[in-house]
């Protein structure tokens, strides 16, 4: 997850754990509402742990938004009882933009597209470490 105060980035991995794809970008509307949301795709998916990008500074000090999102994942680990692992998501929305901008896309499909993409990317980032950890 990409956890924004407006829009919530959503990926998901294959079965094995080796890729991630991209899910529709959730609106926030309100928590309760949100949190439906969540459930559903949880249970539909068939969820076993979440991993939410965890927006540190450069320095890799925590920022404003670091408090809200730790909130966030502690409200998810409440709810749901799933591993919740946090995940330095340092660049990935930069990152994100930079493909999305480098694709050629129109800039109203890319503004739609870019928390998707982030979440994407923090995925596949928190896969990748996992499976060089277990190749160790």
């Amino acid at each position: 997850m990409d956890v924004g105060a407006r829009r919530i980035g959503l990926a998901i991995s294959d079965p094995l754990g080796i890729t991630a794809q991209g899910l529709e970008t959730l609106q926030r509307i309100n928590k309760r509402t949100d949190f439906e949301t969540l459930s559903k795709l949880i249970s539909d998916y068939e969820i076993k742990e979440i991993v939410v990008g965890y927006p540190l500074r450069m320095s890799g000090m925590p920022s404003a938004q670091t408090a809200h999102v730790e909130a966030f994942a502690k409200d998810l680990e409440r709810k749901y009882g799933l591993p919740v692992h946090r995940w330095d998501e340092r660049l990935t929305s930069v990152q994100a933009g930079r493909v999305l901008r480098e694709s050629n896309i129109s800039i109203e499909k890319r503004a739609r597209a870019v928390d998707r993409l982030a979440a994407v990317l923090i995925l596949q980032s928190f896969l990748d470490h996992r499976a060089i950890q277990r190749e160790r």
